[in-house]
């Protein structure tokens, strides 16, 4: 019988060599050639799966999502059945920063990626397409801690959604030394802390009742 071959495997794989060329050697590396070279295949087998280096680029980037989101799962599933919506928001928020090496070579692969949209429309509108569904959910974990009573009422959602985004920028003074990771998570701590303390610190002032708590 003739050989079955796994043509999604062979896609993934060849997504993950492009991963590495990314990470090990830099975007102005990133050829069809040399990914071919690092997935240990001819030029011609790579064309068989992906005809332009920009379907190749959008493949990964469509993985390196995957890769993203399913981190996520993991890490929310270690966190319980009601997880704190700030839980949540941390967990997300650091998945999307350079922490450890599969984080970092997905981080580098969306930097990639992001570059390749500025002069791509296609690649722009795939990108930007991602980006809107992200941001979304976003806005939807925020808008529903809003709602639950964790986040003071009197807050914008979409402003507190483009503040919690505005920290994934840690990523390019990570990667070039300016700042430890250390020190992106506690800034990001700090802000869940400004975000969420204030309705907190109130339900313990007041009670649940809204009520004014008697002193101790």
């Amino acid at each position: 019988m003739p050989k079955q071959v796994d043509h999604h495997g062979r896609r993934e794989a060849i997504a993950r060599a492009l991963w590495r060329v990314v990470d090990q050697r830099g975007v102005t590396q990133l050829t069809m050639r040399t990914v071919a070279q690092e997935a240990d295949m001819s030029l011609g087998q790579l064309q068989h799966y992906f005809p332009s280096r920009t379907a190749m680029l959008s493949f990964a980037m469509d993985l390196a999502s995957e890769q993203t989101s399913h981190r996520i799962r993991q890490g929310l599933d270690k966190l319980g059945d009601r997880p704190h919506p700030r839980d949540v928001l941390r967990l997300t928020l650091a998945e999307m920063l350079p922490l450890h090496a599969d984080a970092r070579a997905t981080s580098r692969m969306s930097a990639a990626y992001v570059l390749e949209a500025l002069h791509d429309e296609a690649v722009h509108e795939q990108a930007r397409h991602g980006l809107v569904q992200g941001r979304a959910l976003v806005e939807q974990l925020v808008r529903q801690a809003i709602a639950d009573g964790h986040i003071d009422p009197d807050r914008d959602p979409a402003t507190e959604t483009n503040l919690l985004l505005a920290l994934t920028g840690f990523t390019s003074l990570i990667e070039l030394d300016v700042i430890e990771p250390q020190d992106a998570l506690a800034a990001i701590d700090a802000h869940m802390d400004r975000l969420f303390r204030s309705t907190e610190e109130r339900r313990a002032y007041l009670g649940e009742s809204g009520e004014k708590s008697a002193p101790r």
